[in-house]
């Protein structure tokens, strides 16, 4: 028996072990399957597994894999262990010396492989997949991140219309893997899987896709076949600020067949961070985004990376007066995130004055900021974040007054404020 576990994706039912399940029944193998962010793991199922299958499509869920990898060491000793998905791909020369067997990386192909005991090629996915995940055997929908909309909850779905990603942001850790290269899923693959959601009581659903308009005709085929076969249901997707104008035509349309917010990675006004990132857009083109974005009639949701060697300890307060100034609702959390750079990182360069040694327990390089200060000062937000501080509590640590309170309902938003 096959054991996928699933340790943390955003607070969504795992589009990733979806795909493996799916993958594994079609090839004729007995699986189960472990959302470890809502169960504990089932020593029952660990015992009984031939191999244990750990999803890692993001830091976070790395991090917990490898103590669900602990577990299952001392539970079935005889049990092999895989890692999958983009996190194990980057890491995979120190997963395989101290905590698997095999990794594995976004191709199902190679996990069918796995499962049949052959080796991963480690390659890519080059044709468009057209296997319709598999969710029957996944906890059910209304345990996972739910939207929030006109002061009520509804219950939210997601998935993939693409693989990877054309771009080369330098921060990036689909870069490394995907170098660029990005796959449209068919049609009626995406489709299919969103009507069975919406079967399961989905009412919105995520376009999980690491920018929705890669591809802007496939995006807008997409969005145009949901509004047809499910009118009253709401999406959300990730949209660059870069395509926000360089598409901005297309957002009237999308909002028509139900786009509610876009996510963008703004990360910073500093230019120099930006050209650092190489995020292809500028802070002056940041304003005109958002703006392109609400007269379409949607709400953006921009996401910060505060904290990078490049950054100016001013520039931590200038995204608080922006967001003022935008009146943009944004998580406490954005205003603490820090540069991870994990193996790969196309920002990794020996040479720098600010790289310090890898963690290979963070499964990052360290970093120390040319400016104490700075990281004094994500020091005390992070800690404060974690306790629970709100903007206003954030903002004071800043250097910031609080705000005036304002009188007005929240932008549409998910339950679960974590973006990576």
């Amino acid at each position: 028996m096959i054991l996928l576990v699933s340790c943390y994706e955003l607070g969504r039912q795992p589009v990733s072990v979806a795909k493996a399940l799916a993958a594994l029944q079609q090839a004729g193998f007995e699986t189960a399957v472990q959302d470890v962010s809502l169960d504990r793991l089932s020593p029952d199922l660990v015992r009984k597994a031939d191999l244990v299958a750990i999803s890692t499509p993001m830091h976070t869920a790395l991090q917990l894999g490898v103590r669900v990898a602990s577990k299952v060491r001392e539970e079935n000793p005889s049990a092999r262990i895989a890692f999958f998905g983009l996190y194990a791909a980057l890491n995979a020369e120190h997963l395989l010396a101290r905590h698997c067997d095999a990794v594995i990386g976004d191709s199902t192909g190679d996990l069918v492989a796995v499962a049949g005991g052959r080796r991963a090629s480690m390659e890519l996915p080059r044709t468009r997949d057209a296997t319709v995940p598999s969710r029957s055997a996944l906890p059910v929908l209304d345990r996972y991140a739910r939207l929030e909309v006109c002061g009520e909850t509804r219950v939210a779905g997601a998935v993939s219309a693409s693989e990877g990603c054309k771009h080369l942001c330098r921060h990036c850790p689909i870069v490394p893997v995907y170098r660029g290269k990005f796959v449209a899923t068919p049609l009626e693959a995406v489709i299919a899987d969103v009507g069975q959601q919406i079967t399961s009581g989905a009412q919105h659903i995520t376009f999980t896709d690491p920018d929705f308009l890669n591809g802007p005709t496939h995006a807008l085929r997409v969005a145009r076949e949901l509004a047809r076969r499910f009118p009253e249901v709401t999406f959300d997707a990730t949209i660059k600020i870069e395509h926000l104008l360089q598409h901005r035509s297309l957002l009237r349309e999308l909002v028509e067949c139900g786009l509610l917010f876009v996510t963008s990675a703004v990360e910073s006004l500093n230019d120099e961070v930006l050209l650092r990132l190489d995020k292809g857009h500028t802070a002056a083109d940041v304003p005109e985004a958002l703006q392109a974005v609400r007269e379409a009639g949607a709400e953006p949701r921009p996401t910060f990376l505060p904290y990078t060697p490049w950054a100016r300890l001013e520039d931590v307060p200038a995204l608080f007066r922006f967001a003022d100034e935008q009146d943009l609702d944004v998580d406490p959390v954005q205003f603490t995130l820090r540069l991870l750079l994990p193996p790969g990182s196309l920002l990794v360069d020996p040479s720098a004055p600010w790289l310090r040694s890898f963690d290979e327990k963070a499964f990052t390089w360290t970093w120390e900021h040319p400016d104490p200060r700075v990281d004094e000062l994500w020091r005390r937000s992070s800690a404060a974040a974690a306790a629970g501080a709100t903007v206003d509590d954030l903002r004071q640590l800043a250097g910031l007054p609080r705000r005036v309170p304002r009188d007005r309902m929240k932008a549409p938003r998910l339950t679960e404020p974590w973006f990576c």
